[in-house]
């Protein structure tokens, strides 16, 4: 009887273990990138500035409405990492996404795009213009150490597919893949993972 006993107990203490160790997940940044001050028009014409967006983290990504490869593909994704998102009951979080063509991308236009995609919470989202060419090209890269270009002979801008999680005080902790045509490969977009990073950011910020 002793030993039923002890083994039962042995049993409930691993379990205690294995439970604390999945709530208690070791989020680690792997890159710190701060990002600089802004104020931009989001596709509700509405201002947002980075201070708006201090307090709780968001994650960015950089697309435009006029892209014919990667930005659709990856706004369904954004899209999907926000399901993750509300089936983990979280709320202070923000979805960002820069438009690398702002001459062509106004408000109206990036809110009529928008609506080509069934998100979870529209009201989480900014998609941002407002600037000329030359800021985007220099704040993706100065704040996001990430490439945008746009060719003077061609209407489709070169950019990354990352996305990028932003801490509450504004500074990029992490990226992930945003797009990839390999859904079983280690390229995968990591949806889970990017909405276990967001939990425990903001758990950790309720924490301080």
């Amino acid at each position: 009887m002793k030993k039923k006993k002890l083994i039962i107990i042995t049993l409930l203490l691993i379990v205690g273990v294995l439970l604390s160790s999945c709530s208690n997940y070791n989020f680690k940044p792997t890159i710190e990138y701060k990002i600089q001050d802004f104020t931009m028009i989001d596709h509700r014409g509405e201002t947002v500035t980075l201070d708006d967006l201090k307090g709780q983290p968001w994650i960015a990504m950089f697309i435009f409405t006029n892209c014919k490869t990667i930005c659709q593909p990856m706004t369904l994704n954004m899209s999907i990492v926000q399901e993750k998102l509300v089936e983990k009951g979280l709320e202070d979080y923000k979805i960002v996404g820069f438009s690398v063509d702002p001459e062509n991308d106004t408000p109206e236009a990036l809110s009529k795009y928008l609506d080509y995609f069934t998100v979870p919470d529209e009201s989480k989202w900014h998609l941002l213009t407002g600037y000329d060419q030359k800021f985007i090209e220099q704040f993706a890269l100065q704040s996001f150490k990430a490439l945008v270009k746009k060719p003077e002979d061609d209407d489709q801008v070169i950019h990354g597919s990352s996305f990028y999680l932003v801490d509450e005080n504004g500074v990029a902790v992490k990226y992930y893949s945003g797009y990839s045509e390999e859904e079983n490969s280690a390229k995968a977009v990591p949806y889970d993972e990017i909405a276990l990073d967001m939990e425990t950011l903001i758990n950790n910020m309720k924490n301080k």
